[in-house]
């Protein structure tokens, strides 16, 4: 986990929201985990699946994809999203990003925040947001 000495520009932390996400993306969970300070990844996939197959809010089995959790071994669909857009709230340490599947946005994004701790400020996250 990346930790700034001094509060990050907003280009930074867009920076490492990216890489994590392309982590995501590639199915590296452990290495994106280590990104950022949060709860394991689980809902944050589970969310990104259900909102890219439009399935509501349990995406175990539904449209059409693998069933029972088999979602979490074959995470090949996390290839079809992409970051769409950085919003930021009006304190500047708060950044919700849109997600797209095969280009289309998704009902749900993720939250990320700069959170001070000892040794100065990290990137914790991501919450979904739907």
């Amino acid at each position: 986990m990346r930790t700034w000495t001094e509060p990050p520009a907003k280009a930074d932390v867009e920076a490492e929201v990216r890489r994590y996400f392309g982590l995501l993306r590639a199915g590296r969970i452990p290495e994106a985990e280590r990104l950022v300070e949060h709860p394991p990844v689980r809902h944050v996939l589970k969310a990104l699946r259900a909102a890219s197959l439009g399935a509501g809010s349990d995406a175990d089995g539904a449209g059409g994809g693998p069933a029972g959790g088999e979602w979490e071994q074959d995470l090949s669909w996390l290839g079809e999203l992409e970051l769409a857009g950085f919003h930021w709230g009006p304190a500047g340490s708060h950044v919700h990003v849109e997600v797209a599947h095969r280009a289309r946005l998704i009902e749900v994004a993720l939250g990320f925040w700069v959170k001070p701790v000892d040794a100065g400020w990290v990137l914790a996250g991501p919450s979904t947001l739907w």
